[in-house]
């Protein structure tokens, strides 16, 4: 039986292009839903591909979606897409990805591009940072390629810690590994 965490916020960062049927699409699908059911309200940057992915399987799960957006920054995007109930928009970039990260008691990252990498290096210094002053550092799950890759060499060539951030195959040991950390 999976415990119910209610009001506890995960962040889910992920790419804007994919479109359902994409084998990322239905895997993040998937993960809004599992996060739904164990009680969790999901985070995400409130747009579309996996962030709408995410949302999607939230709601259709019957949890509480949350999109922080930048509408100032994202003209051609409309607002949040169709599965947010809630809408947090901000005027710049930085204040988007800060509520992102420091808004949520953990996050996980699916695959992405840019924004996606900017959110996790975020996440992972705030993890550095808070070790550094003696809390405990929010769980930070990474799912898949281009993670498994990147993040061992950014911790070699960076010399920082990759044990920060717990990377998994696929978005189905995401949970798993969420829930033995919260």
């Amino acid at each position: 039986m999976t415990q119910t965490r209610p009001g506890i916020r995960i962040s889910v960062f992920g790419a804007s292009q994919p479109q359902p049927g994409d084998p990322s699409y239905d895997g993040a699908l998937r993960l809004g839903a599992a996060l739904a059911r164990a009680g969790f309200v999901v985070v995400t940057g409130g747009y579309g591909g996996l962030m709408e992915a995410t949302s999607r399987g939230a709601a259709e799960a019957g949890g509480h979606v949350v999109g922080v957006t930048a509408p100032a920054l994202f003209a051609r995007r409309t607002g949040a897409n169709r599965w947010v109930h809630e809408e947090s928009p901000h005027a710049t970039l930085t204040s988007r990805i800060d509520e992102l990260v420091t808004g949520s008691a953990a996050a996980v990252s699916l695959p992405g591009s840019i924004g996606t990498l900017t959110e996790l290096m975020v996440s992972w210094n705030a993890c550095f940072i808070a070790r550094l002053s003696g809390a405990a550092p929010k769980p930070l799950i990474a799912v898949g390629e281009p993670w498994s890759t990147l993040v061992p060499q950014l911790a070699e060539t960076l010399v920082t810690d990759a044990s920060l951030v717990t990377l998994v195959p696929d978005e189905d040991s995401a949970l798993e590994a969420l829930q033995q950390q919260i």
